[in-house]
């Protein structure tokens, strides 16, 4: 989540109320530019548009249901290690540093080039430390990385592990071992869940489960050890032990929200976010924190004294407010005298416009180390604004802790317990307690006075949106959404830190494309990311540049030539370059050319009100120059191509098809004047939301197959979320459709089957499903007589006509792959995995 713009900043708070994680959640990021919130009611406009976006990715995955049962992918991943395998190994693209800064890619609008983070990787939400010195680090998707040389390099060691997703990552002081719970817990908005807890002896050359599958399917936020031979999880499903030398064991249920008599439990969730051992009392004082951020009966903190065996609620004293506890962090000094907390505030995220511009309680000691108190407030929100902060610099009215729900964290220094690591969006330091504070990780350099003599005179700074931190010989580590970063705890100045991404590939990406480089050899591959903007990897490259800043989402590359590139930010807000982006901040390189009532530089008329969070559009597979885009409306550009224009008075695109009011499109296929659109609703096409005005989910296929627009009947199609639709380049009479969730194993009202054809425009529908494992499907590519499926468990091949699908080559990463693509001259498949980074493997 990095923001240049304050509206998708302002409307991100709003992942608050709806965003739910049954399957996943998610998360926002940036713009750039300077346009300011007109009025509080366009604020809770704009809050409850990313409600509905905060429940896409999900909806995609459990629509109609509002949960899926944990069993659900680790059986579907089973299922996968049955099939055949057809040869081939599949290479990864993104296989050199991601250069976020570089100054050839600076456009003044969309670009956040200059802002100080440098190289960066994906979302990193776990960090650990041997006592070897060894680094351990966990992804939001990309699973578990060690470095033996404090970060310089990383060696991927979970790769093929049931679940990628990684929410907490604790070392056992008895043995070093090295203990992994999946499932990450952050609430964002495509967070997976994961499949239990691993344990690795050997360095991570293998991981074993620990005890029975209890804990698939949850979200693991912490694991504590106590010393007497037991480890605690904080997870979705409440607070749960095991035996540290008995692996077998089945994991023990210590509490949860019905067993300590709540029966209001906001989505099934017993959310416990942290649980901490108190040093010095021989395992037998233990803090937990089970809250769900927007507010529920259970919030609170727990407190133990007998080791784990009951737990009550405290009534925290003095300076918290007991009321009002939302998600929160722990971290006690190493001698066990002090108890810190960072306390987000259900209240505000429920009364934004009332907060001050932050979701933070506030950060708290308790100077006697007891969770009852009492309290001392050492910081909130206004507080660390005037700390060198440049969240506050640059977005007057939102102070840190805007986000607080989602990134948090809180680390003392084993050597000093007055000195204190906050990570909110920034990374601040405290070296007496609290009574200071001051903004070493600022969220980036724009707008701090250091800029004003251009922003490489600045220090580099970490990534924005932090969610772990490890500290151990003299070293304190950061992770976020951008990777990890490192500096020394006797420095406490903006400078020193050491960027620690070059060879971590954990980025999350959406949709890939590739473009041949002119006059040269090799393509060009474009990709749009969740955090990280849009990524251009050149062939003989050093590295990999950023030449569109924020959220990246679909693209559409020339085949003929990279340079020419439409990237999506969010909302289906569209731009088009024909340099691939380069400028060097004097002059632009990217056009808007969106249809989306949320257009950045201008509004258009008609305009589309509900377009997705990440909205899909599609060139003709026919024309490089016709292409179509979905949102409430179906648009279509009239073949204009990389002339495509948009603005306030006049408009290129043009309204072809209506969804529904509250609906909105999923899936586009285009062949010459034939136009499939698949479409989902209400409200996000998520069944949560979907509740609260009584509308159940529905989805439907539309096209102009025949002359004029009309809707298919799909009534023998799966009651599922239609993911993609592909027509076939030599027949627009036959088209794919792929759909999302499980079939009524887990979705009694979900139907059966992932993947359908049609021969006949969409009249009649054939189930092609066959053996393929029972999983979401992502995408579907034809080459020939082969198509080739992309799935939340990997990708597929089968020819033409057949149902007996095999398992596409050998070395991809267990991470979701969300799309797929073929190189200009159709030699090789393009993978955009959630979470492991872009893979290729060469085809016939």
């Amino acid at each position: 989540m990095s923001f240049r713009h304050p509206r998708v900043l302002a409307a991100c708070l709003a992942i608050l109320a709806l965003l739910s994680f049954a399957n996943l959640a998610l998360a926002q990021g940036g713009r750039s530019g300077n346009r300011q919130l007109q009025s509080e009611s366009r604020a809770s406009e704009l809050e409850d548009e990313v409600n509905r976006a905060s429940l896409e990715y999900e909806a995609a995955r459990i629509a109609p249901a509002t949960t899926v049962p944990g069993g659900a992918i680790r059986l579907a991943r089973a299922a996968t290690q049955q099939l055949p395998v057809v040869t081939g190994t599949w290479s990864e693209v993104t296989n050199r540093p991601y250069d976020s800064d570089d100054p050839a890619y600076r456009d003044p609008v969309i670009s956040n080039s200059g802002g100080g983070s440098g190289l960066v990787s994906g979302r990193m939400t776990a960090l650990a430390i041997q006592a070897n010195g060894t680094v351990w680090a966990g992804a939001a998707d990309g699973g578990v990385w060690k470095s033996t040389n404090g970060g310089t390099t990383w060696t991927p060691t979970f790769d093929q592990m049931p679940s990628l997703s990684v929410g907490a990552i604790s070392i056992d002081p008895a043995n070093q071992s090295v203990w992994v719970g999946t499932g990450e817990n952050n609430t964002a908005f495509e967070n997976y869940r994961g499949a239990g807890v691993f344990r690795s002896t050997n360095g991570g050359s293998s991981w074993t489960l620990v005890g029975d599958d209890a804990l698939d399917g949850t979200t693991i936020g912490k694991l504590a050890f106590d010393g007497n031979g037991l480890v605690f999880a904080a997870t979705s499903r409440g607070l749960w032990k095991h035996t540290t030398t008995n692996l077998s064991s089945p994991w023990t249920k210590v509490f949860d929200a019905a067993s300590l008599g709540y029966s209001a439990i906001p989505y099934g969730l017993s959310m416990t976010n942290d649980v901490v051992v108190r040093p010095g009392t021989n395992g037998q004082y233990i803090v937990a924190n089970m809250s769900w951020r927007n507010g529920t009966a259970y919030d609170g903190f727990y407190i133990s004294t007998d080791g784990g065996n009951n737990f009550t609620r405290a009534k925290a004293g003095g300076a918290v407010n007991d009321a009002d506890i939302g998600s929160t962090s722990f971290a006690y000094s190493a001698d066990g005298s002090t108890l810190y907390a960072v306390v987000e505030s259900p209240f505000q995220i429920n009364h934004f416009t009332q907060s001050g511009g932050t979701t933070l309680q506030g950060v708290f000691v308790s100077p006697s180390g007891d969770a009852s108190g009492p309290w001392n407030k050492i910081a909130e929100g206004r507080k660390l604004a005037t700390s060198g902060s440049a969240l506050y610099n640059y977005f007057r009215g939102f102070n840190p802790g805007v986000q607080a729900w989602y990134n948090r964290f809180i680390g003392v220094d084993p050597a000093d317990k007055d000195h204190v690591y906050l990570g909110l969006e920034e990374v601040f330091e405290t070296t007496n307690g609290g009574s200071n504070w001051f903004a070493i990780g600022p969220y980036w350099n724009f707008g701090l006075p250091c800029s004003a003599n251009g922003l490489d005179s600045c220090p580099k700074t970490t990534h924005p949106d932090q969610h772990a931190v490890a500290i151990a010989n003299g070293t304190v580590y950061v992770g976020n959404d951008g990777g990890v970063w490192k500096r020394s705890t006797s420095i406490h100045t903006v400078e020193g830190w050491t960027d620690l991404n070059a060879t971590l590939r954990t980025l999350q990406y959406y949709y890939a494309g590739a473009g041949r480089v002119p006059g040269g050899t090799g393509d060009g591959v474009w990709g749009g990311l969740q955090d990280n903007g849009a990524s251009l990897i050149l062939p003989g490259a050093a590295t990999m540049v950023s030449p569109f800043g924020g959220d990246g989402g679909d693209v559409i590359v020339d085949p003929t030539s990279y340079e020419r590139a439409v990237n999506e930010y969010v909302d289906l807000d569209m731009f088009l370059t024909t340099n691939a982006g380069r400028s060097d901040g004097t002059t632009f390189a990217w056009r808007e050319i969106s249809p989306s009532c949320f257009a950045f530089t201008y509004t258009p008329s008609p305009c589309d009100p509900n377009a997705r969070f990440i909205a899909p559009f599609r060139a003709d597979v026919s024309s490089g120059t016709h292409w179509v885009a979905g949102g409430q409306y179906v648009w279509d550009n009239q073949n204009k191509g990389w002339d495509t224009t948009c603005g306030s008075s006049a408009c290129d695109w043009k309204i072809v098809y209506n969804t529904g009011s509250g609906d909105s499109t999923t899936a586009i296929a285009v062949k010459g004047g034939v136009t499939y659109a698949a479409w989902c609703g209400p409200s996000g096409c998520n069944p949560r939301a979907s509740s609260t005005t009584g509308e159940g989910f529905r989805r439907g296929i539309a096209t102009n197959y025949g002359g004029t627009w009309h809707e298919l009947d799909v009534t023998s199609l799966p009651n599922r979320y239609v993911y993609s639709l592909t027509v076939d380049p030599a027949d627009d009479a036959t088209v794919y459709a792929v759909f999302g969730g499980f079939s009524r194993r887990w979705i009694p009202a979900g139907g059966v089957g992932h993947v359908f054809k049609s021969t006949n425009g969409g009249a009649s529908w054939s189930d092609i499903t066959g053996n393929l494992p029972d999983a979401p499907g992502d995408d579907l590519v034809l080459k020939g007589s082969t198509m080739y499926v992309a799935t939340d468990v990997g990708v597929f091949t089968a020819p033409v006509g057949s149902t007996s699908w095999s398992r596409l080559g050998t070395g991809l990463p267990n991470a979701s792959v969300n799309d797929l693509s073929l190189a200009p001259d159709g030699s090789y498949l393009v993978a955009a995995t959630h979470g492991r980074g872009i893979w290729k493997i060469s085809i016939p």
